[in-house]
């Protein structure tokens, strides 16, 4: 079925899941990388508390892989509608 056939309504749709799973994952990459590159600053600065540094770092980083995947999970909800 050509995704001429369903409709502008469709072609939005399709869209709007795109921008969402492209915009999470941007996001993503963005926060992660400014949370690693805080980390490398922090243990450079204070090589003493790498451990803590780290294990703060690690949960920041899945919580921000959370939010992503939950972007994600939207854009395949929307797609789900469009087919």
């Amino acid at each position: 079925m050509l995704l001429l056939d369903l409709g502008m309504g469709a072609i939005g749709l399709g869209i709007g899941a795109g921008l969402a799973a492209g915009l999470a994952a941007l996001a993503a990459g963005i926060g992660i990388g400014q949370v690693a590159g805080n980390a490398t600053q922090a243990i450079a600065r204070q090589p003493e508390a790498a451990g803590k540094i780290n294990t703060a770092m690690l949960i920041t980083a899945a919580m921000i892989e959370g939010v992503a995947l939950f972007g994600e999970v939207i854009a395949i909800i929307i797609i789900g509608k469009v087919v």
